[in-house]
Protein backbone atom coordinates (compact mmCIF):
# COMPACT_ATOMS: atom_id res chain seq x y z
CA UNK A 1 0.00 0.00 0.00
CA UNK A 2 1.24 3.58 -0.61
CA UNK A 3 2.45 5.63 2.50
CA UNK A 4 1.70 9.43 1.26
CA UNK A 5 -1.34 10.44 0.26
CA UNK A 6 -2.61 13.11 -2.05
CA UNK A 7 -4.01 15.16 0.53
CA UNK A 8 -2.02 14.71 3.39
CA UNK A 9 -0.43 18.47 2.51
CA UNK A 10 -3.54 20.19 1.97
CA UNK A 11 -6.07 21.52 4.90
CA UNK A 12 -9.73 20.90 3.16
CA UNK A 13 -11.86 21.50 5.35
CA UNK A 14 -12.71 24.54 3.52
CA UNK A 15 -13.64 23.03 0.60
CA UNK A 16 -17.21 23.25 1.27
CA UNK A 17 -20.22 25.33 -0.08
CA UNK A 18 -20.71 28.78 1.86
CA UNK A 19 -24.18 27.64 2.46
CA UNK A 20 -23.00 24.74 4.48
CA UNK A 21 -21.74 26.78 6.85
CA UNK A 22 -24.16 29.39 7.29
CA UNK A 23 -26.97 26.28 7.62
CA UNK A 24 -24.93 25.01 10.47
CA UNK A 25 -24.67 28.57 12.33
CA UNK A 26 -28.23 28.57 12.38
CA UNK A 27 -28.23 25.00 13.71
CA UNK A 28 -25.98 25.67 16.53
CA UNK A 29 -28.53 28.80 16.97
CA UNK A 30 -31.67 26.84 17.14
CA UNK A 31 -30.55 24.62 19.11
CA UNK A 32 -29.90 21.48 16.71
CA UNK A 33 -25.87 21.12 16.58
CA UNK A 34 -26.22 17.75 18.25
CA UNK A 35 -29.21 16.45 16.77
CA UNK A 36 -28.56 13.26 14.72
CA UNK A 37 -29.04 13.41 11.46
CA UNK A 38 -29.17 10.69 8.68
CA UNK A 39 -27.82 11.20 5.17
CA UNK A 40 -27.64 9.39 1.84
CA UNK A 41 -25.05 9.92 -1.46
CA UNK A 42 -26.22 8.49 -4.14
CA UNK A 43 -26.52 9.22 -8.15
CA UNK A 44 -29.66 9.23 -10.36
CA UNK A 45 -28.24 8.21 -13.41
CA UNK A 46 -25.73 6.24 -15.30
CA UNK A 47 -23.64 8.74 -17.63
CA UNK A 48 -23.84 8.05 -21.00
CA UNK A 49 -27.26 5.96 -20.34
CA UNK A 50 -24.56 3.38 -19.10
CA UNK A 51 -25.53 0.16 -17.65
CA UNK A 52 -23.73 0.64 -14.76
CA UNK A 53 -21.24 2.93 -13.18
CA UNK A 54 -18.23 2.28 -10.81
CA UNK A 55 -17.43 3.49 -7.48
CA UNK A 56 -14.26 5.11 -6.60
CA UNK A 57 -12.56 7.89 -3.99
CA UNK A 58 -13.63 5.89 -0.91
CA UNK A 59 -9.39 6.10 0.17
CA UNK A 60 -9.68 10.10 -0.66
CA UNK A 61 -13.24 10.72 1.44
CA UNK A 62 -10.73 9.06 4.17
CA UNK A 63 -8.31 10.82 3.71
CA UNK A 64 -10.37 14.11 3.77
CA UNK A 65 -12.45 12.93 7.08
CA UNK A 66 -9.46 12.08 8.99
CA UNK A 67 -8.18 15.30 8.69
CA UNK A 68 -11.29 17.65 9.62
CA UNK A 69 -10.40 20.84 11.32
CA UNK A 70 -10.29 24.74 11.06
CA UNK A 71 -7.56 26.15 11.67
CA UNK A 72 -6.95 29.58 13.02
CA UNK A 73 -6.19 31.10 9.15
CA UNK A 74 -9.81 29.61 8.43
CA UNK A 75 -11.45 31.40 11.46
CA UNK A 76 -10.36 34.56 10.43
CA UNK A 77 -11.19 34.21 7.10
CA UNK A 78 -14.87 33.50 8.06
CA UNK A 79 -14.94 35.99 10.68
CA UNK A 80 -14.25 38.37 7.99
CA UNK A 81 -17.34 37.49 5.88
CA UNK A 82 -19.53 38.92 8.73
CA UNK A 83 -21.69 36.20 8.80
CA UNK A 84 -20.23 34.50 11.47
CA UNK A 85 -20.38 35.02 15.20
CA UNK A 86 -18.26 34.24 17.75
CA UNK A 87 -20.18 31.12 19.10
CA UNK A 88 -20.14 29.98 16.13
CA UNK A 89 -16.60 29.98 15.07
CA UNK A 90 -15.68 28.97 18.72
CA UNK A 91 -17.35 25.81 18.11
CA UNK A 92 -15.23 25.26 14.84
CA UNK A 93 -12.38 25.89 16.64
CA UNK A 94 -12.85 22.61 18.76
CA UNK A 95 -14.41 20.88 15.88
CA UNK A 96 -13.95 16.87 16.53
CA UNK A 97 -15.45 15.00 13.86
CA UNK A 98 -17.90 12.36 15.36
CA UNK A 99 -20.09 10.75 12.53
CA UNK A 100 -20.59 7.58 11.43
CA UNK A 101 -20.47 6.87 7.72
CA UNK A 102 -20.43 3.72 5.38
CA UNK A 103 -19.80 3.20 2.12
CA UNK A 104 -19.72 0.77 -0.76
CA UNK A 105 -16.43 -0.93 -1.49
CA UNK A 106 -14.22 1.21 -4.54
CA UNK A 107 -14.22 -1.00 -7.98
CA UNK A 108 -18.15 -2.17 -7.05
CA UNK A 109 -20.56 -1.55 -9.89
CA UNK A 110 -23.06 0.69 -8.29
CA UNK A 111 -26.54 1.50 -9.72
CA UNK A 112 -28.88 4.76 -9.24
CA UNK A 113 -30.85 5.71 -6.40
CA UNK A 114 -29.01 3.47 -3.89
CA UNK A 115 -26.79 4.95 -0.82
CA UNK A 116 -23.15 5.00 -2.26
CA UNK A 117 -22.50 6.78 0.75
CA UNK A 118 -24.02 6.66 4.20
CA UNK A 119 -23.55 9.56 7.03
CA UNK A 120 -24.65 9.61 10.66
CA UNK A 121 -23.86 11.86 13.09
CA UNK A 122 -24.43 15.95 14.56
CA UNK A 123 -26.79 17.77 11.78
CA UNK A 124 -23.84 20.30 11.83
CA UNK A 125 -20.97 17.77 10.80
CA UNK A 126 -23.28 15.55 8.46
CA UNK A 127 -24.04 18.93 6.72
CA UNK A 128 -20.74 20.19 6.93
CA UNK A 129 -18.88 17.61 4.87
CA UNK A 130 -21.31 17.23 2.23
CA UNK A 131 -19.87 19.11 -0.65
CA UNK A 132 -16.30 17.26 -0.23
CA UNK A 133 -17.59 13.90 -0.23
CA UNK A 134 -19.82 15.00 -3.17
CA UNK A 135 -16.70 16.30 -5.04
CA UNK A 136 -14.63 13.08 -4.11
CA UNK A 137 -17.19 10.51 -4.92
CA UNK A 138 -18.11 12.55 -7.95
CA UNK A 139 -15.23 12.56 -10.02
CA UNK A 140 -13.41 9.40 -9.31
CA UNK A 141 -16.78 7.30 -9.87
CA UNK A 142 -17.47 9.23 -13.44
CA UNK A 143 -13.55 8.39 -14.58
CA UNK A 144 -13.83 5.17 -12.63
CA UNK A 145 -16.85 4.49 -14.74
CA UNK A 146 -15.60 5.91 -18.36
CA UNK A 147 -12.28 3.79 -17.85
CA UNK A 148 -14.16 0.90 -17.63
CA UNK A 149 -16.46 1.77 -21.12
CA UNK A 150 -13.20 2.28 -22.56
CA UNK A 151 -10.82 -1.36 -21.33
CA UNK A 152 -14.11 -3.46 -22.33
CA UNK A 153 -14.03 -2.07 -25.85
CA UNK A 154 -10.62 -2.62 -26.02
CA UNK A 155 -11.43 -6.65 -26.04
CA UNK A 156 -8.29 -7.35 -23.03
CA UNK A 157 -5.77 -5.14 -25.04
CA UNK A 158 -3.66 -2.75 -22.17
CA UNK A 159 -5.16 0.90 -22.34
CA UNK A 160 -2.84 3.03 -20.70
CA UNK A 161 -3.77 6.25 -19.47
CA UNK A 162 -2.41 9.34 -21.30
CA UNK A 163 -4.76 12.24 -20.45
CA UNK A 164 -3.13 14.58 -17.34
CA UNK A 165 -2.49 17.34 -19.67
CA UNK A 166 -5.71 17.55 -20.67
CA UNK A 167 -7.02 17.47 -17.13
CA UNK A 168 -9.32 19.95 -15.91
CA UNK A 169 -6.53 20.79 -13.33
CA UNK A 170 -4.18 19.28 -10.86
CA UNK A 171 -6.32 17.02 -8.50
CA UNK A 172 -8.52 15.73 -11.79
CA UNK A 173 -4.84 14.77 -13.59
CA UNK A 174 -3.64 12.40 -10.32
CA UNK A 175 -7.00 11.51 -9.15
CA UNK A 176 -8.56 10.67 -12.31
CA UNK A 177 -5.67 8.76 -13.40
CA UNK A 178 -6.17 6.50 -10.05
CA UNK A 179 -9.34 6.30 -10.28
CA UNK A 180 -8.99 4.81 -13.77
CA UNK A 181 -6.13 2.41 -12.63
CA UNK A 182 -9.03 1.16 -10.50
CA UNK A 183 -11.30 0.84 -13.32
CA UNK A 184 -8.84 -1.53 -15.31
CA UNK A 185 -6.49 0.99 -17.47
CA UNK A 186 -2.67 -0.77 -17.22
CA UNK A 187 -0.39 2.34 -16.65
CA UNK A 188 -0.51 6.12 -16.56
CA UNK A 189 1.92 8.50 -17.88
CA UNK A 190 1.31 10.69 -14.90
CA UNK A 191 4.28 10.97 -12.85
CA UNK A 192 3.12 11.83 -9.73
CA UNK A 193 0.18 9.30 -9.91
CA UNK A 194 3.06 6.66 -9.81
CA UNK A 195 4.59 8.12 -7.24
CA UNK A 196 1.91 8.79 -4.44
CA UNK A 197 -0.78 6.00 -6.04
CA UNK A 198 2.15 2.95 -6.79
CA UNK A 199 0.53 3.22 -10.64
CA UNK A 200 2.90 1.92 -13.08
CA UNK A 201 4.23 4.37 -14.95
CA UNK A 202 4.50 4.28 -18.85
CA UNK A 203 5.80 6.69 -21.74
CA UNK A 204 7.76 6.94 -25.00
CA UNK A 205 8.76 10.06 -26.09
CA UNK A 206 7.32 13.34 -28.18
CA UNK A 207 7.58 14.34 -31.43
CA UNK A 208 9.50 17.28 -30.11
CA UNK A 209 12.27 14.73 -29.45
CA UNK A 210 12.22 13.51 -33.04
CA UNK A 211 12.53 17.13 -34.07
CA UNK A 212 15.37 18.02 -32.01
CA UNK A 213 17.62 15.70 -33.98
CA UNK A 214 19.04 16.01 -37.25
CA UNK A 215 17.35 13.04 -38.72
CA UNK A 216 14.63 11.27 -37.73
CA UNK A 217 16.70 7.66 -37.49
CA UNK A 218 19.09 9.84 -35.33
CA UNK A 219 16.54 10.48 -32.90
CA UNK A 220 15.45 6.71 -32.75
CA UNK A 221 19.09 5.63 -32.74
CA UNK A 222 19.69 7.93 -29.63
CA UNK A 223 16.44 6.62 -27.65
CA UNK A 224 17.63 3.23 -28.39
CA UNK A 225 21.12 3.84 -26.95
CA UNK A 226 19.34 5.44 -23.74
CA UNK A 227 16.35 2.96 -23.35
CA UNK A 228 17.65 -0.15 -25.03
CA UNK A 229 15.51 -2.38 -22.35
CA UNK A 230 12.16 -0.52 -23.38
CA UNK A 231 12.44 1.29 -26.72
CA UNK A 232 8.71 2.39 -28.50
CA UNK A 233 9.22 4.39 -30.94
CA UNK A 234 6.77 7.20 -32.06
CA UNK A 235 6.74 7.11 -36.02
CA UNK A 236 4.36 8.97 -37.06
CA UNK A 237 6.39 12.59 -36.92
CA UNK A 238 7.04 12.92 -40.69
CA UNK A 239 5.70 9.83 -42.85
CA UNK A 240 4.97 6.25 -41.17
CA UNK A 241 5.25 4.16 -43.68
CA UNK A 242 7.73 6.03 -45.99
CA UNK A 243 9.53 7.14 -42.76
CA UNK A 244 8.84 6.44 -39.61
CA UNK A 245 8.74 2.30 -39.80
CA UNK A 246 11.78 1.87 -42.28
CA UNK A 247 13.65 4.09 -39.45
CA UNK A 248 12.12 2.22 -36.68
CA UNK A 249 13.29 -0.74 -38.17
CA UNK A 250 17.17 0.03 -39.10
CA UNK A 251 17.29 1.18 -35.37
CA UNK A 252 16.10 -2.55 -34.09
CA UNK A 253 18.74 -3.79 -36.98
CA UNK A 254 21.29 -1.68 -36.50
CA UNK A 255 21.28 -0.49 -32.75
CA UNK A 256 18.93 -2.79 -30.70
CA UNK A 257 20.14 -6.13 -31.53
CA UNK A 258 23.95 -5.87 -32.12
CA UNK A 259 23.59 -4.31 -28.34
CA UNK A 260 21.02 -8.28 -27.38
CA UNK A 261 17.82 -6.20 -27.34
CA UNK A 262 14.67 -6.09 -29.13
CA UNK A 263 12.75 -3.41 -30.48
CA UNK A 264 9.66 -3.28 -27.87
CA UNK A 265 7.25 -1.45 -29.62
CA UNK A 266 6.17 1.91 -31.93
CA UNK A 267 3.10 4.33 -31.63
CA UNK A 268 1.28 5.98 -34.23
CA UNK A 269 -0.29 9.18 -33.09
CA UNK A 270 -2.15 10.54 -36.18
CA UNK A 271 -3.95 9.66 -39.19
CA UNK A 272 -6.04 6.17 -40.72
CA UNK A 273 -4.59 4.15 -37.72
CA UNK A 274 -6.68 0.85 -39.40
CA UNK A 275 -4.53 1.58 -42.63
CA UNK A 276 -1.34 2.45 -40.60
CA UNK A 277 -1.39 -0.72 -38.67
CA UNK A 278 -2.23 -3.60 -40.79
CA UNK A 279 0.75 -1.99 -43.16
CA UNK A 280 2.67 -1.48 -40.08
CA UNK A 281 2.38 -4.94 -38.87
CA UNK A 282 3.50 -6.41 -42.31
CA UNK A 283 6.96 -3.99 -42.63
CA UNK A 284 7.64 -5.34 -39.35
CA UNK A 285 6.73 -9.00 -39.30
CA UNK A 286 8.59 -9.40 -43.04
CA UNK A 287 11.65 -7.24 -40.80
CA UNK A 288 11.75 -10.44 -38.22
CA UNK A 289 9.91 -8.04 -35.52
CA UNK A 290 6.94 -9.90 -35.16
CA UNK A 291 7.08 -9.24 -31.45
CA UNK A 292 7.12 -5.66 -31.73
CA UNK A 293 3.91 -4.51 -30.29
CA UNK A 294 1.88 -1.43 -31.89
CA UNK A 295 0.57 1.23 -29.77
CA UNK A 296 -2.70 3.82 -31.11
CA UNK A 297 -2.91 6.79 -29.49
CA UNK A 298 -4.74 9.96 -30.78
CA UNK A 299 -8.28 11.40 -29.17
CA UNK A 300 -9.58 7.72 -28.35
CA UNK A 301 -12.27 6.38 -26.58
CA UNK A 302 -14.38 3.41 -26.43
CA UNK A 303 -16.22 3.93 -29.43
CA UNK A 304 -13.21 4.94 -31.75
CA UNK A 305 -11.67 1.42 -29.90
CA UNK A 306 -14.54 -0.37 -30.65
CA UNK A 307 -14.33 0.12 -34.32
CA UNK A 308 -10.66 0.01 -35.33
CA UNK A 309 -10.98 -4.03 -33.43
CA UNK A 310 -14.36 -4.21 -35.78
CA UNK A 311 -12.38 -3.19 -39.01
CA UNK A 312 -9.46 -5.31 -38.21
CA UNK A 313 -6.61 -2.57 -37.17
CA UNK A 314 -3.60 -4.28 -36.17
CA UNK A 315 -2.79 -3.03 -32.85
CA UNK A 316 -2.08 -4.33 -29.39
CA UNK A 317 -2.27 -1.36 -26.72
CA UNK A 318 -3.70 2.02 -26.35
CA UNK A 319 -3.01 5.14 -25.44
CA UNK A 320 -6.33 7.20 -23.95
CA UNK A 321 -6.15 10.52 -22.93
CA UNK A 322 -8.55 13.36 -23.44
CA UNK A 323 -11.83 11.31 -23.75
CA UNK A 324 -10.91 8.78 -20.32
CA UNK A 325 -9.73 11.81 -18.19
CA UNK A 326 -12.55 14.46 -19.02
CA UNK A 327 -15.40 11.70 -19.67
CA UNK A 328 -15.86 13.73 -22.24
CA UNK A 329 -19.22 12.59 -23.37
CA UNK A 330 -21.22 12.99 -20.54
CA UNK A 331 -18.33 15.32 -17.86
CA UNK A 332 -20.88 15.02 -14.70
CA UNK A 333 -21.38 12.51 -12.37
CA UNK A 334 -24.69 13.28 -10.99
CA UNK A 335 -24.44 12.30 -7.07
CA UNK A 336 -26.50 14.30 -5.16
CA UNK A 337 -26.53 14.56 -0.98
CA UNK A 338 -29.62 14.14 0.80
CA UNK A 339 -31.62 14.25 4.42
CA UNK A 340 -32.91 10.35 5.03
CA UNK A 341 -33.62 10.73 8.60
CA UNK A 342 -33.39 12.58 12.09
CA UNK A 343 -33.11 10.97 15.39
CA UNK A 344 -35.16 12.17 18.01
CA UNK A 345 -35.22 10.14 22.07
CA UNK A 346 -33.22 7.21 20.08
CA UNK A 347 -35.76 6.69 17.41
CA UNK A 348 -35.38 7.46 13.42
CA UNK A 349 -38.01 9.79 12.05
CA UNK A 350 -37.77 9.41 8.42
CA UNK A 351 -37.06 12.56 6.08
CA UNK A 352 -38.09 12.39 2.33
CA UNK A 353 -37.69 15.22 -0.42
CA UNK A 354 -41.12 15.96 -2.46
CA UNK A 355 -41.24 15.98 -6.22
CA UNK A 356 -43.59 16.20 -9.31
CA UNK A 357 -40.63 14.80 -10.94
CA UNK A 358 -41.03 10.84 -9.37
CA UNK A 359 -37.39 10.16 -10.36
CA UNK A 360 -36.43 12.77 -7.81
CA UNK A 361 -38.10 11.55 -4.66
CA UNK A 362 -35.49 10.13 -2.54
CA UNK A 363 -36.27 7.22 -0.29
CA UNK A 364 -36.69 7.90 3.59
CA UNK A 365 -34.65 6.50 6.59
CA UNK A 366 -31.68 4.45 7.61
CA UNK A 367 -31.24 1.72 4.82
CA UNK A 368 -28.92 -1.15 3.60
CA UNK A 369 -27.80 -2.21 0.09
CA UNK A 370 -27.90 -5.65 -0.78
CA UNK A 371 -26.44 -7.69 -4.07
CA UNK A 372 -28.45 -10.69 -5.28
CA UNK A 373 -25.68 -13.05 -6.76
CA UNK A 374 -27.79 -15.86 -8.82
CA UNK A 375 -25.46 -19.47 -7.01
CA UNK A 376 -26.19 -21.18 -10.76
CA UNK A 377 -24.15 -18.63 -12.69
CA UNK A 378 -22.86 -16.57 -10.04
CA UNK A 379 -24.01 -13.25 -11.96
CA UNK A 380 -25.68 -10.56 -9.81
CA UNK A 381 -29.23 -10.45 -10.37
CA UNK A 382 -30.52 -7.59 -8.74
CA UNK A 383 -29.90 -5.13 -5.64
CA UNK A 384 -32.05 -4.84 -2.64
CA UNK A 385 -32.94 -1.54 -0.60
CA UNK A 386 -34.07 -2.22 3.16
CA UNK A 387 -33.95 -0.88 5.97
CA UNK A 388 -30.74 -0.88 7.93
CA UNK A 389 -32.33 -3.40 10.95
CA UNK A 390 -33.62 -5.57 8.07
CA UNK A 391 -31.89 -9.00 7.56
CA UNK A 392 -31.75 -10.97 4.01
CA UNK A 393 -32.01 -14.90 4.42
CA UNK A 394 -30.94 -16.07 1.18
CA UNK A 395 -31.68 -19.73 1.84
CA UNK A 396 -35.59 -18.84 1.20
CA UNK A 397 -37.26 -17.34 -1.76
CA UNK A 398 -37.60 -13.43 -1.67
CA UNK A 399 -39.93 -11.07 -3.63
CA UNK A 400 -38.96 -8.57 -5.64
CA UNK A 401 -40.92 -5.80 -6.79
CA UNK A 402 -40.41 -2.87 -8.99
CA UNK A 403 -40.53 0.73 -7.14
CA UNK A 404 -42.43 2.39 -9.30
CA UNK A 405 -44.50 -0.27 -11.12
CA UNK A 406 -45.37 -2.35 -8.01
CA UNK A 407 -47.19 -5.10 -9.52
CA UNK A 408 -43.86 -6.09 -11.32
CA UNK A 409 -42.85 -8.44 -9.21
CA UNK A 410 -40.54 -11.82 -9.27
CA UNK A 411 -39.55 -14.81 -6.77
CA UNK A 412 -36.00 -14.42 -6.19
CA UNK A 413 -34.57 -18.40 -5.38
CA UNK A 414 -31.01 -20.07 -5.35
CA UNK A 415 -29.16 -17.06 -4.75
CA UNK A 416 -26.41 -15.42 -2.60
CA UNK A 417 -27.26 -12.16 -0.59
CA UNK A 418 -24.10 -9.74 0.39
CA UNK A 419 -24.19 -6.45 2.24
CA UNK A 420 -22.40 -3.61 0.28
CA UNK A 421 -22.17 -1.34 2.86
CA UNK A 422 -19.37 -1.27 4.88
CA UNK A 423 -18.53 0.75 8.20
CA UNK A 424 -15.50 3.35 7.59
CA UNK A 425 -15.81 5.54 10.56
CA UNK A 426 -17.60 5.01 13.33
CA UNK A 427 -17.86 7.95 15.98
CA UNK A 428 -15.45 9.58 13.99
CA UNK A 429 -12.82 6.90 14.41
CA UNK A 430 -11.17 5.12 11.58
CA UNK A 431 -12.29 1.30 11.56
CA UNK A 432 -12.30 0.36 8.16
CA UNK A 433 -9.34 -1.71 6.87
CA UNK A 434 -7.81 0.28 4.29
CA UNK A 435 -6.67 -1.82 0.97
CA UNK A 436 -4.38 -1.14 -1.84
CA UNK A 437 -5.27 -0.03 -5.32
CA UNK A 438 -3.70 -3.66 -6.87
CA UNK A 439 -6.91 -4.96 -4.12
CA UNK A 440 -8.97 -2.50 -5.26
CA UNK A 441 -8.01 -2.92 -8.96
CA UNK A 442 -8.46 -7.08 -8.51
CA UNK A 443 -11.94 -6.58 -6.90
CA UNK A 444 -13.15 -4.03 -9.51
CA UNK A 445 -12.17 -6.33 -12.74
CA UNK A 446 -14.08 -9.37 -10.72
CA UNK A 447 -17.09 -7.50 -9.88
CA UNK A 448 -17.40 -6.33 -13.21
CA UNK A 449 -17.16 -9.60 -14.65
CA UNK A 450 -20.34 -11.09 -12.45
CA UNK A 451 -22.46 -8.62 -14.39
CA UNK A 452 -24.65 -9.77 -17.32
CA UNK A 453 -23.24 -8.87 -20.56
CA UNK A 454 -26.22 -7.22 -21.64
CA UNK A 455 -25.28 -4.52 -18.77
CA UNK A 456 -22.38 -3.69 -20.62
CA UNK A 457 -23.25 -3.25 -24.06
CA UNK A 458 -22.73 0.86 -25.04
CA UNK A 459 -26.21 1.33 -26.22
CA UNK A 460 -29.08 0.40 -24.98
CA UNK A 461 -28.01 -2.14 -22.04
CA UNK A 462 -30.17 -3.97 -20.10
CA UNK A 463 -31.87 -2.27 -17.09
CA UNK A 464 -30.55 -3.46 -13.59
CA UNK A 465 -33.17 -3.94 -11.36
CA UNK A 466 -32.56 -2.22 -8.05
CA UNK A 467 -35.42 -2.72 -5.26
CA UNK A 468 -37.23 -1.74 -2.39
CA UNK A 469 -38.18 -3.94 0.33
CA UNK A 470 -41.73 -4.09 1.40
CA UNK A 471 -41.03 -2.24 4.62
CA UNK A 472 -39.12 0.53 3.11
CA UNK A 473 -42.07 1.03 0.03
CA UNK A 474 -44.97 0.77 3.07
CA UNK A 475 -42.83 3.80 4.95
CA UNK A 476 -42.30 6.02 1.20
CA UNK A 477 -46.10 4.82 0.72
CA UNK A 478 -47.04 6.32 3.86
CA UNK A 479 -45.32 9.46 3.43
CA UNK A 480 -46.35 10.18 0.35
CA UNK A 481 -49.77 9.76 1.02
CA UNK A 482 -49.37 11.69 4.37
CA UNK A 483 -47.92 14.32 1.75
CA UNK A 484 -50.02 13.97 -1.10
CA UNK A 485 -50.81 18.00 -1.00
CA UNK A 486 -46.97 18.52 -1.57
CA UNK A 487 -46.84 16.35 -4.91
Amino acid sequence: MYTLRWNDRTNMSMLTDFYELTMSKGYLEHGMADTIAWFDLFFRSIPEDGGYAIMAGVEQMIDYLKTLQFTEENLDYLASTGKFDDRFLDYLRHFTFACDIWAIPEGTPIFPNEPIVKVRGPLIQAQMIETMLLVTINHQSLIATKTSRIVRAAQGRPVFEFGARRAQGYDAAVLGSRAAYIAGVSGTSCTISGEHFGVPLVGTMAHSWVQAFESEYDAFSAYARSFPDSTVLLVDTYNVLKSGIPNAIQTAKNVLEPMGHRLKGIRIDSGDLTYLTVKARDMLDRAGLTDCRITVSNALDEYLIRDLIAQGAAIDTFGVGERLITSRNEPVFGGVYKLAAIEQDGKIQPRMKFSENAGKITNPSSKEVWRFYDLATGKAIADLITLADETIDDQQPYELFDPLHTWKRKLVTGFRARRLLEPIFIQGKLVYQRVSIEASRQYCAREVDLLWDSLKRFENPQEYYVDLSQKLWDIKDALLHANKQLI
